[in-house]
Protein backbone atom coordinates (compact mmCIF):
# COMPACT_ATOMS: atom_id res chain seq x y z
CA UNK A 1 0.00 0.00 0.00
CA UNK A 2 3.07 2.22 0.56
CA UNK A 3 3.68 1.98 -2.56
CA UNK A 4 0.99 2.77 -4.23
CA UNK A 5 0.38 5.93 -2.60
CA UNK A 6 3.61 7.31 -3.06
CA UNK A 7 3.43 6.56 -6.72
CA UNK A 8 -0.11 8.32 -6.68
CA UNK A 9 1.87 11.15 -4.88
CA UNK A 10 4.15 11.73 -7.23
CA UNK A 11 1.99 11.80 -10.04
CA UNK A 12 0.20 14.15 -8.68
CA UNK A 13 3.08 16.02 -8.22
CA UNK A 14 4.42 15.39 -11.55
CA UNK A 15 1.17 16.43 -12.90
CA UNK A 16 0.97 19.56 -11.09
CA UNK A 17 3.87 21.11 -11.95
CA UNK A 18 3.80 20.01 -15.44
CA UNK A 19 0.44 21.68 -16.18
CA UNK A 20 1.53 24.70 -14.36
CA UNK A 21 4.80 24.91 -16.72
CA UNK A 22 2.78 24.12 -19.82
CA UNK A 23 0.41 27.27 -18.80
CA UNK A 24 2.95 29.16 -17.84
CA UNK A 25 2.05 30.10 -14.03
CA UNK A 26 5.73 28.47 -13.52
CA UNK A 27 7.32 30.71 -16.29
CA UNK A 28 10.98 29.78 -17.79
CA UNK A 29 14.02 30.72 -15.43
CA UNK A 30 11.60 30.01 -12.20
CA UNK A 31 13.29 27.92 -9.45
CA UNK A 32 11.74 25.38 -7.99
CA UNK A 33 12.73 24.17 -4.30
CA UNK A 34 11.73 20.78 -3.36
CA UNK A 35 10.49 21.81 0.22
CA UNK A 36 8.25 24.88 -1.34
CA UNK A 37 6.67 22.30 -4.24
CA UNK A 38 6.36 19.32 -1.36
CA UNK A 39 4.17 22.10 1.11
CA UNK A 40 2.46 23.65 -1.50
CA UNK A 41 1.26 20.19 -2.47
CA UNK A 42 0.51 18.47 0.16
CA UNK A 43 3.18 15.69 0.03
CA UNK A 44 6.26 14.41 0.97
CA UNK A 45 9.83 15.51 -0.86
CA UNK A 46 9.77 11.94 -2.23
CA UNK A 47 7.61 12.31 -4.34
CA UNK A 48 8.31 15.70 -5.26
CA UNK A 49 11.89 14.14 -5.90
CA UNK A 50 10.34 11.94 -8.42
CA UNK A 51 8.47 14.19 -10.20
CA UNK A 52 10.99 16.40 -10.84
CA UNK A 53 13.13 13.60 -12.18
CA UNK A 54 10.24 12.83 -14.41
CA UNK A 55 10.04 16.03 -15.45
CA UNK A 56 13.73 16.81 -15.87
CA UNK A 57 13.23 13.65 -18.15
CA UNK A 58 10.91 15.26 -20.62
CA UNK A 59 12.63 18.53 -20.98
CA UNK A 60 10.61 20.60 -18.86
CA UNK A 61 13.17 21.41 -16.43
CA UNK A 62 16.89 21.16 -15.74
CA UNK A 63 17.62 19.80 -12.22
CA UNK A 64 20.58 20.64 -10.07
CA UNK A 65 21.56 18.84 -7.06
CA UNK A 66 21.05 20.53 -3.37
CA UNK A 67 19.92 23.67 -5.48
CA UNK A 68 16.73 22.76 -6.90
CA UNK A 69 15.34 22.87 -10.46
CA UNK A 70 15.10 25.31 -13.15
CA UNK A 71 12.28 25.95 -15.36
CA UNK A 72 13.80 25.44 -18.95
CA UNK A 73 12.31 27.96 -22.10
CA UNK A 74 11.69 27.02 -25.22
CA UNK A 75 13.93 28.31 -27.69
CA UNK A 76 13.27 29.12 -31.47
CA UNK A 77 15.20 26.29 -32.59
CA UNK A 78 12.90 24.27 -30.30
CA UNK A 79 9.36 25.90 -31.63
CA UNK A 80 10.82 25.02 -34.84
CA UNK A 81 11.34 21.52 -34.41
CA UNK A 82 8.08 20.96 -33.03
CA UNK A 83 6.24 22.38 -36.01
CA UNK A 84 7.95 20.17 -37.97
CA UNK A 85 7.55 17.30 -36.35
CA UNK A 86 3.65 18.20 -35.86
CA UNK A 87 3.62 18.87 -39.43
CA UNK A 88 4.75 15.55 -40.56
CA UNK A 89 2.55 13.72 -38.62
CA UNK A 90 -0.67 15.25 -39.39
CA UNK A 91 0.05 15.47 -43.00
CA UNK A 92 1.56 12.22 -43.51
CA UNK A 93 -1.82 11.14 -41.59
CA UNK A 94 -4.34 12.80 -43.95
CA UNK A 95 -2.52 11.78 -46.87
CA UNK A 96 -2.55 8.25 -45.44
CA UNK A 97 -6.49 8.41 -44.75
CA UNK A 98 -9.39 7.36 -46.88
CA UNK A 99 -11.49 10.21 -48.78
CA UNK A 100 -14.54 8.51 -47.36
CA UNK A 101 -12.43 8.80 -43.49
CA UNK A 102 -11.34 12.56 -44.51
CA UNK A 103 -14.91 13.53 -45.62
CA UNK A 104 -16.44 12.62 -42.41
CA UNK A 105 -13.82 14.34 -40.71
CA UNK A 106 -14.25 17.49 -42.56
CA UNK A 107 -18.00 17.41 -41.90
CA UNK A 108 -16.92 16.97 -37.86
CA UNK A 109 -14.47 19.90 -37.79
CA UNK A 110 -16.73 22.37 -38.97
CA UNK A 111 -19.35 22.74 -36.28
CA UNK A 112 -15.95 22.11 -33.95
CA UNK A 113 -14.47 25.50 -35.86
CA UNK A 114 -17.81 27.32 -34.76
CA UNK A 115 -17.39 26.48 -31.38
CA UNK A 116 -13.77 27.91 -31.75
CA UNK A 117 -15.40 31.07 -32.68
CA UNK A 118 -17.49 31.55 -29.99
CA UNK A 119 -15.05 30.93 -27.56
CA UNK A 120 -12.73 32.92 -29.28
CA UNK A 121 -15.17 36.16 -29.56
CA UNK A 122 -15.63 35.69 -25.58
CA UNK A 123 -11.85 35.90 -25.02
CA UNK A 124 -11.90 32.46 -23.69
CA UNK A 125 -7.74 31.83 -24.04
CA UNK A 126 -7.66 28.43 -22.56
CA UNK A 127 -11.03 26.87 -23.89
CA UNK A 128 -9.70 27.70 -27.58
CA UNK A 129 -6.12 26.12 -26.44
CA UNK A 130 -8.04 22.56 -25.94
CA UNK A 131 -10.24 23.02 -28.89
CA UNK A 132 -7.04 23.84 -31.01
CA UNK A 133 -5.32 20.44 -29.86
CA UNK A 134 -8.06 18.10 -29.97
CA UNK A 135 -8.70 20.00 -33.55
CA UNK A 136 -4.95 18.78 -34.78
CA UNK A 137 -5.23 15.40 -33.04
CA UNK A 138 -7.99 15.01 -35.22
CA UNK A 139 -5.22 14.86 -38.50
CA UNK A 140 -3.51 12.40 -36.76
CA UNK A 141 -6.41 10.42 -35.69
CA UNK A 142 -7.70 10.15 -38.90
CA UNK A 143 -4.76 8.07 -40.34
CA UNK A 144 -5.58 5.31 -38.26
CA UNK A 145 -2.59 4.31 -37.14
CA UNK A 146 -2.26 3.90 -33.09
CA UNK A 147 1.82 4.27 -33.06
CA UNK A 148 1.68 7.38 -34.81
CA UNK A 149 -1.41 8.89 -32.35
CA UNK A 150 1.18 7.89 -29.46
CA UNK A 151 3.57 10.12 -30.77
CA UNK A 152 1.05 13.02 -31.07
CA UNK A 153 0.23 12.71 -27.62
CA UNK A 154 4.00 13.26 -26.29
CA UNK A 155 4.23 16.62 -28.22
CA UNK A 156 0.68 17.80 -27.60
CA UNK A 157 1.83 19.66 -24.15
CA UNK A 158 4.28 21.07 -25.81
CA UNK A 159 2.06 22.32 -28.30
CA UNK A 160 -0.44 23.65 -25.28
CA UNK A 161 2.53 25.07 -24.11
CA UNK A 162 3.74 27.38 -27.10
CA UNK A 163 -0.07 28.31 -27.89
CA UNK A 164 0.14 29.90 -23.73
CA UNK A 165 3.05 31.59 -24.97
CA UNK A 166 1.93 33.20 -28.03
CA UNK A 167 -2.18 33.50 -26.19
CA UNK A 168 -1.94 37.21 -26.33
CA UNK A 169 -1.16 37.21 -30.04
CA UNK A 170 -3.64 34.66 -31.01
CA UNK A 171 -6.44 36.72 -29.39
CA UNK A 172 -5.11 39.63 -31.27
CA UNK A 173 -5.61 37.39 -34.86
CA UNK A 174 -8.63 35.05 -33.68
CA UNK A 175 -10.14 36.02 -36.91
CA UNK A 176 -7.40 34.86 -39.21
CA UNK A 177 -6.92 31.77 -37.11
CA UNK A 178 -10.78 30.98 -37.47
CA UNK A 179 -10.14 31.34 -41.22
CA UNK A 180 -6.91 29.22 -41.41
CA UNK A 181 -8.66 26.39 -39.88
CA UNK A 182 -11.83 26.46 -42.33
CA UNK A 183 -9.13 26.35 -45.17
CA UNK A 184 -7.64 23.64 -43.16
CA UNK A 185 -10.77 21.86 -43.76
CA UNK A 186 -11.68 22.36 -46.92
CA UNK A 187 -8.05 20.82 -48.33
CA UNK A 188 -8.93 18.08 -45.68
CA UNK A 189 -11.66 16.82 -47.75
CA UNK A 190 -10.48 17.84 -51.08
CA UNK A 191 -6.69 17.63 -51.56
CA UNK A 192 -4.33 16.21 -49.19
CA UNK A 193 -1.49 17.85 -50.56
CA UNK A 194 -2.99 21.27 -50.78
CA UNK A 195 -3.93 20.28 -47.02
CA UNK A 196 -0.16 19.86 -45.94
CA UNK A 197 0.92 23.52 -47.90
CA UNK A 198 -2.18 24.93 -45.81
CA UNK A 199 -0.92 23.61 -42.67
CA UNK A 200 2.61 24.70 -42.90
CA UNK A 201 1.68 28.21 -43.69
CA UNK A 202 -1.05 28.23 -40.84
CA UNK A 203 2.22 26.71 -38.60
CA UNK A 204 4.31 29.47 -39.92
CA UNK A 205 1.56 32.10 -38.72
CA UNK A 206 1.10 30.71 -35.54
CA UNK A 207 5.12 30.75 -34.51
CA UNK A 208 5.56 34.31 -36.59
CA UNK A 209 1.97 36.32 -37.30
CA UNK A 210 2.14 37.53 -40.66
CA UNK A 211 5.73 35.95 -41.84
CA UNK A 212 3.68 34.23 -44.89
CA UNK A 213 3.61 37.94 -46.17
CA UNK A 214 7.35 37.74 -45.91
Amino acid sequence: MVGVTTLSAAERAFESVRDAIVRGTLAPGTMLAENALAEGLGVSRTPVRTALARLQDEGWITVFPKRGALVRGLDDRDVLDLADARHMLESSMVARATPAARAALADRLGAEIDHQEQVLRAQDLDAFIDLTVTFHRSFVEVGGNALVLELESRLADRHRHVLHLHGAAMLDRWEQIVAEHRELVVQLRDDPAEFSRALRLHQADSIAPGSRNQ
